[in-house]
């Protein structure tokens, strides 16, 4: 433990699974006091308790935040339990369906606005507040896809590109305040998403996936947080309105190079976290959200 975070309040939204269970169990671990926060139905009680047990500090909150009230009374949460907030994590999104554009389903595609750019915008909104009494930052969820668009997954990529967009525009507007904002932006991570047994995509799809990286292979939650944690210490004091690609090369790469890399470079790192919730993830529409349009 290096205790990076030592004395931050970190609020990590979809913290109860993959890559949000990663970034809690890090902060954690560098001495970081953590808002669990995710669905009702997420194991974000679990993930706190985890913390707590092996010595960390946690509390959890469960709601919906892409609603302003309840992103509202995340923020209030982790002010009252812990007395600041130090750190906004954007972690929180979804992935119910892959298809060509003129077969995506709509509902689908409102599903994403609501979960992927709401949360965000709101959770946002409802922390500045308290992150310039700190001279705080926020680390949103980009991807490669919203950088360089994926085939059958468009919409998806549109919704992380109004967060790389929103992102710097939000880092420029308050660098006059001390805070800091940038996005980490995911590449294939080894999670429900990217596995077509607990996700959305097709058995061609997930070959692709791994055969279009040029790693050879996908990338584990704890190798995500790892950057999350860079961006959000102090080490990164300099940083503000950058895209941090951990996407073993995909936005570099043209064609199946995965394939030529040997097996022995393709195992995952064994990693530090003791991560039980990494194939927990939102991958299909929520029960409580089908067919609510938005407007």
């Amino acid at each position: 433990m290096m205790n990076r975070l030592q004395g931050k309040v970190a609020i990590v939204t979809g913290g109860g699974a993959g890559i949000g269970e990663a970034i809690c169990k890090k902060f954690a671990n560098e001495g970081a006091a953590v808002v669990v926060c995710g669905f009702p139905e997420d194991p974000v009680q679990e993930v706190a308790q985890e913390i707590v047990k092996a010595g960390g500090r946690a509390v959890a909150f469960a709601g919906d935040i892409s609603k302003q009230e309840e992103a509202e009374a995340c923020v209030k949460r982790a002010v009252k339990e812990f007395g600041q907030l130090d750190i906004l994590i954007n972690n929180a999104g979804v992935f119910p369906a892959t298809a060509t554009i003129d077969e995506y389903p709509v509902e689908a595609f409102q599903y994403m606005v609501k979960n992927n750019i709401y949360s965000c915008f709101m959770m946002t909104r409802a922390a500045i507040p308290q992150l310039h009494k700190t001279r705080g930052n926020i680390v949103s969820a980009g991807s490669e896809a919203g950088w360089m668009g994926i085939a059958e997954n468009t919409p998806y990529g549109g919704t992380k590109a109004f967060i790389h967009a929103f992102m710097k525009g939000v880092a420029t507007e308050q660098a006059k305040e001390g805070v800091r904002a940038n996005c980490v932006c995911p590449g294939p991570v080894d999670t429900a998403w990217t596995h077509k047994e607990t996700g959305p995509m097709s058995a061609k799809m997930e070959k692709q996936i791994v055969e279009g990286t040029p790693m050879g292979r996908r990338g584990t939650p704890e190798e995500v947080a790892n950057v999350y944690l860079f961006l959000a210490s102090d080490e990164a004091s300099f940083v503000t309105g950058a895209l941090y690609f951990v996407d073993g090369g995909v936005t570099n790469s043209k064609g199946p190079h995965g394939s030529e890399v040997p097996s022995k470079l393709k195992q995952e790192p064994e990693g530090e976290l003791d991560l039980r919730h990494d194939m927990d993830g939102h991958a299909e529409i929520r029960k409580q959200d089908q067919w609510k349009h938005l407007g």
